[in-house]
């Protein structure tokens, strides 16, 4: 996970000292069709990439965030490492940035999306966006996506904007190793700010919510002193403060390895 980055973020600096070269389909995202507000400024910041040229980041297509498959819709490869002030210790997983490479002939000069989906321990900057080589790439003019990856340490500027996944809610995905005292949801495919900084449970038939606490990424846990009674239902709170409720979200017979797709979306 995030060592794939660390490696390739100290590469990349070797390579770019001696002078040689060397560098990580869009997320479907509308920025008007949300609440969230979009940050106006553009910020400078510095970007490497890692993986394969045209791949999503780490060869397990997963990352520090714990999000799965992020080479498929709706991540479609377009996914960053962050370092810290971007991954935020894993509150920052999900949140989406507009990026636009800068000083290379190479550069289009044209906003692109990535989501935070890994950690990036090594920055170069204060701002250090380890991007996919999908997303890298992207922000070259036609044809020069190559030439671009090539280019290795390069300036761009980001901002934050919100997310929307259209035809997407929030979905929770029961880790492995949930059993009836242990529970594990990822939480992933936020409208808005994308990201989520505390998620709540409540048993059947119980009335009140128990704080469950971040196991890593947006991996959420509950280590319990009794079997839990399921159905759940989950409570989730994002960066903003705003809150949703997936009632009933997780059934009576869930099971580990598995989506839940809830109805409820920011």
């Amino acid at each position: 996970m995030a060592s794939y980055c660390s490696k390739v973020v100290a590469l990349a600096a070797l390579f770019s000292l001696l002078a040689t070269h060397g560098s990580c389909a869009r997320p479907v995202t509308n920025l008007n069709a949300t609440e969230f507000t979009a940050d106006p400024n553009w910020e400078p910041a510095r970007a490497t990439w890692y993986g394969a040229p045209t791949g999503a980041g780490p060869d397990d297509d997963g990352g520090a965030c714990g999000f799965k498959n992020v080479n498929l819709p709706p991540f479609s490869g377009m996914t960053s490492c962050g370092n810290e002030p971007l991954f935020k210790d894993g509150k920052g997983c999900g949140s989406c940035y507009q990026i636009r490479c800068v000083n290379n002939d190479a550069c289009s000069g044209n906003p692109e999306t990535v989501i935070i989906t890994d950690m990036n321990y090594y920055p170069v900057a204060k701002y250090h966006f380890d991007l996919s080589g999908t997303a890298f790439g992207a922000m070259a003019k036609p044809g020069r996506n190559d030439e671009l990856r090539h280019a290795g340490i390069i300036d761009i500027q980001f901002k934050r904007v919100p997310c929307n996944y259209p035809g997407q809610k929030v979905t929770f995905h029961v880790e492995e190793g949930s059993n009836p005292v242990y529970f594990a949801v990822l939480v992933e495919f936020e409208d808005g700010d994308g990201d989520v900084v505390q998620v709540d449970l409540m048993e059947a038939n119980s009335g009140s919510w128990t704080p469950m606490r971040e196991s890593w990424g947006s991996i959420w846990r509950l280590d319990s002193n009794h079997r839990l009674q399921a159905p759940f239902s989950l409570r989730i709170t994002n960066e903003s403060g705003k809150t949703l409720v997936a009632d009933k979200v997780i059934p009576a017979n869930w099971v580990p390895n598995t989506y839940y797709r809830s109805i409820i979306q920011y």
